[in-house]
């Protein structure tokens, strides 16, 4: 009789073990912790400061968990400043900034990436030459061009100069350089499509990234933006938020419950904003470090 043979039993896989965390690992993630809570500390202290006294603030040790100040708090800002008017004024100023950052300096950047004119490269170099001039020596002949102009205490007086940047064109002409083969462009160029057809149904859906980037960065530099509407704006109905809480501010006379509250309600946006574009953000800036 004869019997069947045994199958050979699968050899068994050695037990996988459990990573561990050496000291440098550990370090590592100890450090990252640490500069997490070092960025988010002021942040929570802004919004904890909203909902207390001053004499609250200003004790010791000062407070860590929130109060029950907040009505007062509000109810003291609008009495003190036109806030919601001035919050207005600067998101009109950051929308319009933005769009027309984006469109100027998109167009830029794929005039200096996809086409070839004579003397682009020296323009193109004295364009990143101005970014090397400190913006604080063009205050006098900004605000003496402001004031010929008629546009002092008008919102004009931003946004038009602030309709492109240095920055943004060379941030854009680098994506679509390095991102865009210029085969795609010269194939819609052989089937009949105008350069400004190309630009609205090639450039743009492919700058996606970049634009978030550039738009991201371009309307919170203009939401926080205090040293312009210091020299334009004279009265507080113009003022936008940044300038507003600076006026409620005295040298012995600051209420600092209600200006934490206007400073938490201005910061809730941008971190609304971020929120919603930092993917978008993390791949414009990391677009082209790579390839492959």
């Amino acid at each position: 009789m004869t019997t069947a043979p045994i199958p050979d039993r699968p050899a068994t896989r050695p037990a996988r073990r459990a990573p561990t965390l050496d000291g440098k690992r550990l370090a590592a993630y100890a450090l990252i912790a640490l500069g997490a809570v070092l960025t988010i500390a002021p942040f929570y202290f802004m919004f904890v400061f909203a909902t207390h006294t001053r004499s609250d603030i200003f004790q010791l040790p000062p407070p860590t968990w929130f109060g029950s100040n907040l009505d007062e708090n509000y109810r003291n800002l609008v009495e003190r400043v036109p806030f919601w008017r001035n919050l207005w004024n600067s998101l009109y100023l950051a929308v319009l900034t933005t769009g027309f950052t984006l469109f100027f300096c998109t167009l830029a950047g794929y005039a200096f990436a996809m086409f070839s004119f004579k003397g682009r490269e020296v323009l193109f170099g004295l364009l990143l030459a101005t970014m090397l001039i400190p913006g604080t020596l063009n205050i006098v002949p900004y605000a003496l061009i402001m004031q010929a102009l008629g546009w002092i205490d008008q919102p004009r007086a931003l946004w038009v100069p602030g309709m492109a940047s240095a920055f943004g064109i060379f941030l854009m002409r680098q994506y679509i350089g390095s991102s865009i083969p210029r085969e795609l462009v010269e194939a819609a160029r052989i089937d009949g499509a105008t350069e400004f057809g190309i630009f609205r149904r090639v450039i743009v859906p492919l700058t996606g990234p970049a634009m978030a980037t550039l738009g991201l960065v371009t309307f919170v530099q203009s939401w926080n933006g205090f040293l312009g509407p210091l020299i334009i704006f004279r009265t507080a109905e113009t003022y936008t938020a940044p300038l507003a809480l600076r006026s409620m501010q005295g040298i012995a006379n600051t209420d600092w419950g209600a200006l934490m509250c206007g400073v938490a309600l201005t910061v809730v946006p941008l971190l609304i904003l971020f929120a919603l574009a930092s993917r978008q953000l993390i791949e414009g800036l990391t677009a082209g470090a790579t390839k492959g």
